[in-house]
């Protein structure tokens, strides 16, 4: 696949997204597609795959050369006639599915821990876990053998047993990968070529950067160049600072001798002449020298977010005492004997397998928290619709009184989260899936929760941001609850760990 000189520009604000951009993916390349929330990520994806899918909200130019290669494409969301759809229906629609045989689907099965019979059910599509459809999605990719797969947040709410399939996938597979990823740990393990799009001067201008190394060098090599750019600007700058001061004194003395000396000396006058001369030209050496200085490195920033101090919950302070005797989805039985106590700030992760009913107890925990009067308890679902009304636009979420004070310093807030103007305005629905979490955790910290319910948090951050994310809910104050399988996620924030089993919760 090549990619020549593509600029692609947002209709609605003629905001550019991508400008030049031209690589090529050979078969075997993984090339993990990297950058902030909003850059273009998606919109590069849906535009190889299938142009009208960002035809509605898009322009583009230049070239998107496939020749003849099956192509292979999971998207971020599943569309509304997909959700309806049962499983059954999805597959039919796959010509590849027809094409395998029983072995070979119950091999496929086996490899996504899926039951085979699952490919037959009349189960709607949307109904399903988040990681139960990206477990068919990759199965719908795999019947098809691919020469180039494009996968849009892959990683997304798959259970840790799965990630280390889809690892070995991406590495194992002959066909060229493109692919976005919030899971750092899936990127660092698989990728060796990395694609970096990034919006700077306020996102006025585009950047793109293609290096073909693993992540952890390109980050490392990225840093140490930047560092090194930086401290020689910072010379230059102190150096050029020195020589015009010196320049200053030697001007300011010839002008200071030129309006003293007397018009009967005009032997001194010629000499004077001649040395404004000398200070002009150096001047304009001066000027030109500074025109070739190195500029000081610009890089797109991750988005800064605190908690404030009110948000502090006290060590003694009895958050949470949950028990269930039966947990139960319809008729399944998800789980027995549910019992969890969460006492004081502390930040508690909850794993288990796709489907086993983690987001369900998570929702049931919500409900039971969010009714309590001294607490303020905040929910962020896996699902936004659950929460946000997309018709809306980011100001209209946050806003509680509609005071003219309070939109300007909301209007402050998405500024410093990299929102542009016009992304202030746009519907919700136009946003990006990172853009929407960073809403939810900007509403987090307006509102002072001390308590957090936070369904796969890290989900739809790029791997630039979520560092960031992860030291904010590290040094979050309150008390932590969340289902998450983000393994940096686990490490670096959650000080407890429990898996959700039938059997209740065990911690880890």
């Amino acid at each position: 696949m090549q990619i020549k000189h593509l600029t692609v520009t947002h209709k609605k604000d003629f905001r550019m997204l991508l400008e030049d951009l031209s690589f090529v993916l050979q078969p075997g390349d993984k090339m993990a597609v990297i950058g902030e929330e909003g850059n273009g990520k998606s919109t590069l994806l849906k535009l190889i795959y299938e142009q009208e899918q960002a035809a509605g909200y898009v322009e583009y130019q230049g070239e998107i050369l496939t020749g003849n290669a099956t192509i292979g494409y999971l998207a971020q969301e599943l569309g509304e006639e997909e959700k309806e759809q049962s499983v059954w229906e999805f597959f039919s629609e796959n010509p590849g599915f027809y094409n395998q045989s029983p072995r070979e689907l119950a091999d496929i099965a086996r490899k996504l821990r899926i039951s085979p019979e699952l490919f037959y059910t009349e189960e709607k599509m949307g109904q399903l876990s988040g990681g139960e459809k990206v477990k068919l999605q990759l199965a719908g990719i795999l019947m098809q053998n691919p020469e180039i797969i494009l996968l849009d947040e892959p990683s997304n709410d798959l259970d840790l047993e799965t990630l280390e399939f889809l690892e070995q996938f991406i590495l194992e597979t002959p066909a060229g990968i493109l692919y976005v990823s919030h899971d750092e740990t899936l990127i660092e393990r698989t990728a060796n070529k990395i694609l970096h799009l990034e919006q700077i001067q306020r996102k006025s201008k585009c950047r793109y950067t293609v290096a073909n190394m693993d992540y952890r060098t390109y980050m490392e090599n990225r840093t140490r160049t930047f560092a090194n750019q930086e401290r020689i600007a910072g010379k230059q700058r102190e150096e050029f600072a020195k020589q015009q001061e010196r320049f200053l004194r030697i001007q300011q003395k010839v002008e200071q001798q030129q309006n003293n000396i007397s018009r009967q000396n005009p032997h001194g006058g010629q000499l004077l002449k001649k040395k404004m001369h000398a200070v002009k030209s150096m001047e304009r050496r001066f000027d030109r020298q500074k025109e070739e200085f190195l500029d000081y490195p610009e890089q797109e920033d991750a988005i800064f977010l605190r908690f404030a101090k009110e948000c502090a919950v006290p060590g003694g302070k009895k958050v949470l005492e949950y028990s269930e005797e039966r947990l139960e989805a319809g008729r399944k039985v998800l789980a027995e004997n549910l019992l969890l106590r969460i006492q004081g700030p502390q930040h508690v992760g909850i794993v288990g397998r796709n489907g086993c009913g983690k987001t369900t107890l998570l929702r049931k925990i919500a409900q039971s928290l969010l009714e309590r009067k001294d607490i303020k308890v905040a929910y962020m679902p896996q699902n936004y619709e659950e929460c946000m009304d997309l018709e809306k636009t980011a100001v209209e979420f946050l806003i509680k009184t509609g005071e003219r004070e309070e939109e300007k310093r909301i209007r402050t807030y998405l500024g410093s989260m990299k929102y542009t103007a016009d992304e202030m305005v746009h519907p919700m629905k136009e946003l990006s899936g990172g853009q929407k979490a960073k809403l939810f955790f900007l509403k987090m910290s307006m509102e002072g929760s001390q308590v957090l319910v936070l369904d796969e948090p890290t989900r739809n951050f790029s791997p630039l941001s979520n560092p960031v994310i992860r030291k904010m809910l590290k040094e979050f104050p309150g008390a932590i609850i969340s289902v998450s399988h983000d393994r940096k996620y686990l490490k670096e924030v959650c000080n407890v760990i429990y898996e959700f089993t039938e059997a209740g919760l065990k911690r880890q």
